[in-house]
């Protein structure tokens, strides 16, 4: 009797298996002339090798790295729905820079990790000139990264992004919050929308007020109000910070004007808010009345169109609040700083 075998199988090939090493290196091919508009000084290798290589600028005498790192959040979930790409990087980059600059650190460079299960290198390429764009806002180089093609680890047409930046400060100039006093002036700089933060409950609410949505929200297409990318504050600040002494700032993320503000106040202190004092975007207007969210609510989710915070002796206020105005910023002055008794919020609004 004779036996029987089965027919010999293809050998398998790592793309059989989901990953297209050749989508990769078109990716990479894509990302290089990006990533060379945001060159700095500092740099000696970027893009392409196991490592990237910066050089700390001579001018430091003792420098003090600041790093900070993020994501996007659920702001994607609306990016892959709306087939909005070009801008989400912006918001990966301002996340962290607005970070490192609170400390009044320079963002030096900035590195991307981008996961996807399937790579697409036109909606791939599409996000990380969008990381680039944020990246020469801000002033760092976009030195490196990782491309992660990983099959049945996230649905078709969905990635999500998380970044990296370093940046340097001088030591004796390191800003703390440790020199603010009562009777500090509290400034604020525009937000440009809703920027990267509380995406879970406005999905919710864009959820709940299908098919009621507007065409417009401050004088722009809807969904172009709901994904404006997060405003980089880094080069205005940076100028005032070279001659100006800034007591304490705020980046406002998640926590909002209520959570972000106590992270940088002494103790003892408290920041008194004027109401009214600020230009609050309609976007805002929006989602509190289709979502029924009351104000508490909205202060600790939301910018609501405060998105850096600043605290100044009041005799540099007046210049401070010029300089910024002169630079680009929308910046207004929006509370005082004052001592805090037992039991008071850490701030409150009057």
């Amino acid at each position: 009797m004779s036996s029987q075998h089965d027919s010999p199988q293809a050998g398998l090939s790592y793309r059989d298996a989901g990953v297209d090493i050749d989508a990769g290196d078109a990716l990479v091919d894509a990302i290089k002339p990006l990533a060379a508009r945001t060159l700095r000084d500092g740099v000696l290798a970027g893009i392409g090798g196991f490592g990237a290589l910066f050089e700390l600028p001579r001018r430091y005498r003792e420098p003090v790295l600041v790093s900070g790192t993020d994501g996007v959040g659920t702001k994607l979930r609306l990016a892959f729905e709306w087939q909005r790409h070009d801008t989400v990087g912006i918001d990966l980059v301002a996340m962290s820079v607005n970070d490192v600059l609170v400390q009044g650190a320079e963002p030096l460079f900035f590195l991307d990790y981008f996961a996807c299960g399937k790579l697409q290198v036109g909606v791939a390429a599409s996000v990380v000139g969008g990381i680039a764009r944020g990246c020469e806002i801000a002033g760092c180089a976009l030195i490196g990264g990782e491309t992660a093609e990983m099959p049945g680890m996230y649905p078709d047409g969905e990635y999500d992004l998380a970044g990296f930046c370093v940046g340097a400060a001088e030591k004796s100039r390191l800003v703390s919050g440790a020199s603010t006093r009562p009777g500090d002036v509290v400034l604020g700089l525009a937000s440009s929308g809703v920027h990267s933060n509380g995406y879970s409950l406005v999905r919710k609410v864009i959820e709940r007020a299908r098919p009621r949505l507007p065409r417009q929200l401050d004088g722009m297409d809807f969904r172009d109000a709901v994904m404006m990318p997060t405003r980089i504050y880094c080069k205005p600040v940076l100028e005032l910070l070279r001659d100006t002494e800034v007591r304490a700032m705020a980046h406002i993320t998640g926590g909002g004007l209520l959570e972000n503000i106590p992270r940088v106040l002494p103790d003892g202190l408290q920041c008194v808010l004027q109401r009214g004092s600020w230009h609050r975007p309609e976007v805002f207007d929006w989602l509190q009345r289709e979502g029924g969210i009351d104000e508490h609510e909205m202060l600790r989710t939301f910018n609501c169109g405060i998105g850096y915070v600043l605290v100044l002796a009041p005799e540099h206020a007046d210049a401070a609040q010029r300089a910024l105005q002169a630079a680009g910023e929308s910046c207004v002055r929006i509370g005082h700083v004052a001592a805090r008794g037992d039991g008071d919020a850490a701030v409150v609004l009057r």
